[in-house]
């Protein structure tokens, strides 16, 4: 599993080697790093090296052109002798109540589709009632706060017994998150991998039956079965545009779209 860029670098090396690993994994030139930031290659290179010490400001240009994480931000902050500048306020704050506001209204908007708000270690932060009757019948144990989005959908009592492809699905899950631990340092998060993928698959879990009706995917689909039926999702993942807080930044919200034409007719009846 690859670790972070914050995580192979010790802090003591200052901010330099922190803003190299970060340029380093986005591909990223010195030269094309400097037309970006409006700088000179000579000069990322002395700052990458330690020769220059970047003012506040070039740390926060530099994380910006190579899409570092707020919270990582902050971590190159901290290792170039500044304070951090972005805050991580508890979603139950007052100073929130705004984004906890839009984001039930977002998702009670995608009703009848399920919809959820996960953070970065996929704990579920909030849920519409398609989301409920999606996971109608997982045991009490496992619904128990705080849930989780990952092991509700991949523990054998939970979802996984009723994705029909469960091995693609499982896959694509697990891609994911290690996309998301090479970009954050997170012990929480890499805890959780490891939990879910020691998770059995059952031997008769594998690739969902073709449908009645050939069906064209974008994407690739989650079937399950619900109530004796067969559905079929693609997923779509929505962030906060150009955070300003950690917490904020963290928050993922995802939609279960309907992936053929029976399963959105079936979604408009389901609630009822």
């Amino acid at each position: 599993m690859t670790a972070a860029p914050s995580e192979t670098v010790s802090r003591t090396e200052g901010v330099g080697p922190l803003l190299r690993a970060w340029r380093q994994r986005r591909r990223v030139s010195q030269l094309e790093l400097a037309l970006r930031a409006d700088s000179s290659a000579r000069h990322i290179s002395f700052v990458e090296t330690g020769r220059s010490r970047p003012s506040e400001e070039m740390v926060l240009r530099l994380a910006e052109h190579l899409d570092v994480p707020v919270r990582e931000r902050n971590a190159l902050l901290l290792a170039a002798g500044y304070a951090p500048r972005f805050p991580e306020t508890p979603l139950d704050d007052p100073a929130l109540e705004v984004v906890r506001t839009g984001i039930e209204r977002l998702i009670g908007g995608f009703e009848p589709y399920p919809a959820l708000v996960v953070d970065a270690a996929y704990d579920v932060v909030a849920a519409n009632r398609g989301v409920l009757a999606l996971f109608e019948g997982v045991p009490e144990s496992l619904l128990t706060p705080p849930l989780n989005a990952v092991r509700l959908t991949l523990h054998p009592r939970g979802l996984a017994p009723r994705i029909r492809n469960l091995r693609e699905w499982r896959g694509h899950l697990l891609e994911q998150m290690r996309r998301n631990i090479a970009l954050r340092r997170s012990d929480r998060l890499r805890a959780l991998y490891d939990e879910v993928a020691a998770f059995p698959v059952p031997d008769t879990a594998g690739r969902a039956e073709e449908p009645a009706e050939p069906v064209a995917y974008f994407a690739l689909p989650m079937v399950v079965e619900h109530r004796g039926r067969t559905l079929s999702f693609v997923s779509s993942i929505a962030t906060f545009n150009t955070p300003m807080d950690v917490t904020v930044a963290e928050l993922a919200v995802e939609t279960l779209l309907p992936a053929d034409p029976a399963t959105a007719a079936y979604l408009q009846t389901w609630l009822d």
